[in-house]
């Protein structure tokens, strides 16, 4: 370690130690956690306007404070990207908001899309030491958005420094969090880094999964332009596959490839009626509106809408996707899910906002059937009542039907939302690739390498269905090691 980075450190710890001074564990637990302000909810489903409205500077001060910096901290162990959660949380609690970016910065290369969409409870707050204590744990989510759209607004963050090139060219296929969090890790260690995306815009999953009251394309957009300042090239429009192949990247000099091309491909359920006119995917919905502008003034993109609609689902796109129905005009939205509101995959921020904005759930019923009407067009929808039995493989209960208890509902739009699986094109492209038999690459889970010693693969590619957070934990760890490897290539 140089002198500086020395002086650095012990610096850091004499204002720690006077932070926890300052206040002891006593004062520090008895502070509620903060409440992060929200929309109303009869105005935000007239908009698109962002529902969370992130928290004041005293607000961050306040629950900065909370924090114990516990000498071994668990919040690290539960954060995919390693973030010093500890360290950035301090820098905070004495004011410097912009040191305290820098540090999430060090690690993260999305982190005000990350302090909005990442299931915090389940991950770094799971492991918050409030917990045995039988409190809130600290709002680390609420925190990292906070320093991140700090640093946007006030530029407190320090300039990119010029990094030295090394001469080596990695690509990146896909634009998603797992892409764009490899391109940041690459760059910063001297790479000639471009991405490729196949669509008409960065940012993938970003961008035309996730609606925008819940991550603004303005966000996202400024978390690319950050890699921009860095040096990572991006091209749109390019599919990996088709307008340029895997051969053609090498004979372009490219000497490392992270494949990160997603889960594009809709799963539907296979029952009665699911090509009646007024059933789409939950993919294809949220593209439409999310990416191409459907039902925004200046936008001629078509999209299906409704005055009964019905989404069959219980994750974060369920949510995303009868939220979104909702600002285009349903009057009844419905979220059908087979199993109790429990065990739904969603965040529970989710369906608590959903349920605000007046969503209806139907909890335990499955859909059986779709009836048209003479055009062709879905007019009801049969669902089968269900009840929880026996766990299944992944230790949630398995649903069951119950006899005879099936009934018909109204439904003019449906869309569906029970999972997606991996886009097969790039695979597919590429002689020589290991692939599962659910079309994911097949890695080492420890080095994230392919069965092809210069192709990694990270993230929906590999996962069938991750967060964003895993995802970008996946470009992280990809990018280590390739790097390893390429470095013993100098």
């Amino acid at each position: 370690m140089e002198n500086n980075d020395i002086l650095a450190q012990s610096r850091a710890e004499e204002w720690r130690e006077e932070l926890r001074k300052s206040k002891n564990a006593k004062e520090r637990t008895s502070i509620p956690r903060v409440k992060m302000p929200e929309l109303d909810p009869d105005y935000r489903i007239t908009c698109k306007e962002e529902v969370n409205q992130g928290i004041t500077e005293e607000m961050a001060l306040i629950e900065a404070s909370r924090c114990l910096d516990c000498p071994n901290p668990q919040c690290v162990t539960g954060c995919p990207v390693n973030i010093n959660i500890p360290g950035f949380i301090k820098n905070i609690e004495r004011g410097e908001f912009g040191q305290a970016l820098n540090t999430i910065k060090k690690t993260s290369a999305l982190p005000a899309v990350c302090g909005r969409v990442c299931p915090q409870e389940k991950q770094c707050e799971s492991k918050c030491m409030y917990h045995k204590m039988g409190k809130e744990p600290v709002a680390i989510g609420y925190l990292e958005r906070f320093a991140a759209d700090y640093g946007r607004t006030h530029t407190t963050a320090e300039k990119p420094a010029e990094i030295p090139s090394n001469g080596i060219k990695v690509a990146v296929v896909g634009s998603g969090p797992a892409g764009l969090s490899f391109a940041g890790d690459m760059i910063k260690r001297g790479y000639d880094v471009t991405v490729f995306e196949a669509l008409h815009e960065i940012g993938g999953v970003l961008k035309y999964g996730i609606p925008e009251f819940r991550l603004p394309n303005a966000i996202v957009e400024t978390e690319i332009d950050g890699l921009r300042a860095l040096g990572v090239k991006f091209i749109k429009d390019c599919i990996v596959g088709k307008t340029i192949t895997y051969d053609d990247l090498h004979e372009e000099g490219f000497k490392g490839i992270f494949v990160a091309s997603g889960a594009g491909l809709p799963r539907f359920m296979g029952i009665p009626g699911e090509n009646l006119n007024g059933i789409m995917s939950s993919n294809e919905y949220l593209t439409r509106i999310n990416l191409m502008g459907a039902g925004t003034e200046g936008w001629d993109t078509p999209v299906l809408k409704g005055e009964n609609v019905a989404i069959i689902g219980g994750g974060n796109t369920a949510m995303d996707s009868v939220r979104t129905a909702l600002r285009a005009g349903a009057k009844r939205a419905m979220l059908i899910y087979r199993r109790g509101e429990d065990e739904m995959p969603a965040r529970a921020e989710e369906i608590k906002h959903a349920k605000e904005e007046g969503v209806e759930f139907m909890t335990l019923h499955n859909p059986v059937e779709y009836l048209g009407d003479e055009k062709g067009r879905v007019c009801a929808m049969r669902v089968q009542r269900m009840e929880l039995g026996e766990p299944d493989a992944s230790g949630r209960r398995s649903p069951v039907p119950v006899e005879g208890a099936i009934e018909e509902i109204p439904v003019d739009l449906v869309i569906v939302s029970v999972g997606v699986s991996p886009n097969p094109l790039v695979p597919r492209s590429i002689d020589g690739l290991e692939v599962s038999k659910r079309n994911t690459i097949v890695v080492n889970e420890d080095t994230m390498q392919s069965s092809l010693a210069d192709l990694y693969a990270g993230g929906d590619i590999v996962r069938g269905g991750a967060t964003v957070i895993l995802a970008m934990g996946d470009g992280r760890r990809a990018a280590l090691n390739m790097h390893e490897a390429l470095s013993k290539q100098l």
